[in-house]
């Protein structure tokens, strides 16, 4: 029997890749479903689509009180919190000499920020309940290092740290990091060195869909309770690196 059935599982950018297609891996589990994001009409469609076990609300990971307000709408609708699954992230690469400040601050405040503002929002929750689940969304970049990539790296190296800290500091709580290698989704999108966006475009060339990384985060929320999966990495077979 699945273990995330009359569970509620918070997900935020769930309106494209990895987040909807999770969502759309886990509507049919019997979790119940409450979807974040910033644009609210592609939620709607999608909760549309899936089914009444699935609510939405407009969400901005980089403010506070848009997390707080967001799990404590999930908690109204569903009677409680079991899940949250950090998934908003951005990647506008660039060099370090092209001295981007904003762009280096926009990853920071949704990859590092948005991540700790979901876990303030449910660790509460969490202990008062001795139960939960926490899994960020990283990358492979946590685990290495790409020019160009210093700033994002970083940040997923954060995610990693901030993951296993929470394993850490509390037993009753599971916590799994998710590290995809290269992804087709709209993550880089935002790439304004156009010489970086063609390389993207390249290495996609050979890439995972969302869907593969929607099932890791199946495989480790199914898990019995007293298991926990710390991290996966998802790589295509054909990647180098």
């Amino acid at each position: 029997m699945s273990n995330v059935i009359n569970k509620t599982v918070l997900i935020s950018g769930a309106s494209s890749g990895i987040g909807e297609a999770t969502v759309r891996e886990l509507a049919g589990t019997g979790a119940r479903l409450f979807i974040g994001a910033r644009r609210t009409a592609r939620l709607e469609a999608l909760a549309a689509e899936v089914g009444p076990n699935v609510a939405w609300q407009a969400l901005d990971v980089t403010e506070a009180d848009s997390f707080a307000a967001f799990a404590a709408a999930a908690e109204e609708r569903f009677g409680r919190v079991d899940v949250l699954i950090n998934n908003a992230g951005v990647m506008p690469l660039s060099p370090l000499a092209a001295l981007k400040q904003d762009e280096w601050t926009r990853m920071i405040d949704v990859n590092i920020r948005g991540v700790l503002n979901g876990i303030a929002a449910v660790l509460p929750r969490f202990i008062a309940q001795r139960s939960g689940h926490v899994v960020n969304v990283a990358s492979i970049a946590a685990h290495l290092v790409l020019p160009s990539a210093a700033v994002y790296c970083a940040t997923k190296y954060a995610v990693w740290a901030i993951t296993d800290g929470l394993r850490q500091e509390h037993d009753d709580i599971r916590t799994t990091v998710i590290s995809p290698g290269v992804v087709e989704t709209e993550l880089g999108n935002d790439i304004t060195d156009p010489n970086l966006a063609s390389a993207l475009k390249s290495w996609r060339q050979k890439s995972l869909t969302p869907d593969a990384i929607a099932r890791a985060i199946r495989y480790a929320l199914e898990q019995p309770d007293g298991v926990d999966i710390n991290e996966v990495i998802v790589r295509p077979t054909a990647a180098n690196m």
